[in-house]
């Protein structure tokens, strides 16, 4: 059964390495969005923290198994609460595209392609995103978007 209608609490990682973000590639045709960058994350299941939801997630969209080093950030939104923690992983996994259990039978499943990325190599409004959800925590990120300088718009009314 889906549960789409269904607003759960959520948790969400994020992984570094090399000073590149894991980031799920994503799309939702049904709803008329175009191809964007989110982190791995999704519903804290009956009985679970948010780390043990965290850390699952990660192993069913990106097949990678991980350690939560600390919580980054713990926000109210659309009357859920969302979870955001960084999280280790061993140096020789790599990520691949894994599942999202809720989207079980659809045949045009969200989830394309799991990946590094570097900041730059996003577009403007996932990194706004994934600064929202508390990436300006992850040591050096911060002192990377400050050197970006004028290179940040601010979207106009």
């Amino acid at each position: 059964m889906k549960m789409e209608n269904i607003m759960r609490n959520r948790s969400v990682v994020f992984v570094i390495r090399n000073k590149k973000i894991l980031v799920e590639k994503l799309n939702y045709p049904s709803e008329g969005k175009d191809d964007f960058y989110s982190i791995p994350g999704g519903g804290i299941e009956d009985g679970e923290t948010p780390e043990q939801a965290a850390i699952r997630e990660l192993k069913e969209e990106c097949g990678l198994d991980g350690t939560i080093v600390r919580k980054l950030s713990e926000s109210y939104n659309h009357n859920r609460t969302e979870h955001a923690f960084e999280v280790k992983v061993p140096d020789d996994q790599e990520p691949i595209t894994g599942y999202d259990p809720e989207e079980a039978g659809n045949e045009n499943p969200p989830l394309k392609e799991v990946l590094w990325l570097g900041l730059d190599e996003l577009p403007e409004k996932d990194r706004a995103f994934l600064w929202g959800y508390g990436l300006m925590q992850v040591p050096g990120f911060f002192e990377e978007v400050k050197s970006w300088g004028d290179e940040i718009s601010y979207p106009g009314n």
